[in-house]
């Protein structure tokens, strides 16, 4: 074979080589967890709540406080996996706002909060929250954030160079014992990036996978409660989190 009919086979070859690579990984991305059949039955709006999909998942109460809550879905996990709790939020009174994040990363969107502030100029105060991930963004967006009085995180903890130690925020952190993917170590590790107020809300039993409602994770530990008894450990404590911004 002439050298340069060589060569252009070769490129030719690797031409294709990352074009394949490159479609594996838009499917890849492109494939988020499926939410639970749980999850879809939160999603209907009845007469204490209102839910709507766009631009954001939002469940709006009948009678709204003025505390609102954003909450950032865990990586790859579609924003309806965090339907029910979400929703149990709203019945309690809080407007709550779950963002859809591109390719399920909030990474790839950290300030998507900036706008969702901007729609509801009737909330008065704003927690932010996220789950992993979406725990991690949340944590960066508060931090500094004069527009952020609360955050939640759940079996998540502030990036690196992320520091709230000084802030006046409120702040909880809920973690599982059997969180394979946000262990226990650090989440304490976590401990010097917050403020020494910070309440740190253990669910013993609980696992990654338990903070939503989206199926098992790989590389998580086994639950040894439900993810119904979960789900109702982190709402208690997100909703003292509120109610305690909501109080100041």
């Amino acid at each position: 074979m002439p050298m340069r009919r060589h060569w252009k086979v070769i490129s030719a070859l690797t031409l294709a080589i990352m074009v394949a690579l490159a479609g594996v990984g838009l499917l890849w991305l492109s494939a988020l967890a499926d939410p639970m059949p749980e999850a879809q039955a939160s999603l209907d709006s009845d007469g204490s709540v209102t839910v709507t999909t766009e631009p954001w998942l939002t469940f709006t109460p009948t009678e709204a406080s003025s505390v609102g809550f954003i909450f950032y879905p865990g990586g790859r996990v579609p924003a309806e996996g965090y339907a029910p709790p979400a929703r149990a939020i709203a019945e309690a009174g809080y407007l709550t706002v779950v963002p859809s994040m591109p390719f399920g990363l909030a990474v790839l969107a950290p300030d998507t909060a900036d706008d969702i502030i901007e729609a509801y100029p009737e909330i008065e105060r704003w927690v932010i929250g996220g789950h992993s991930l979406g725990g991690a963004m949340a944590a960066d967006y508060a931090a500094g954030n004069e527009a952020i009085d609360g955050l939640a995180l759940w079996a998540a903890y502030p990036p690196d160079g992320t520091d709230l130690s000084e802030q006046a925020i409120e702040v909880t952190s809920v973690y599982a014992t059997e969180d394979g993917l946000s262990t226990i170590d650090e989440i304490e590790a976590s401990r010097v990036q917050l403020p020494p107020t910070t309440m740190f809300v253990e669910i013993s039993g609980g696992n990654h996978a338990g903070f939503g409602w989206y199926g098992p994770q790989d590389g998580d530990g086994e639950a040894t409660i439900s993810r119904e008894e979960q789900q109702a450990q982190v709402v208690e404590a997100t909703l003292d989190l509120l109610e305690t911004v909501e109080d100041r």
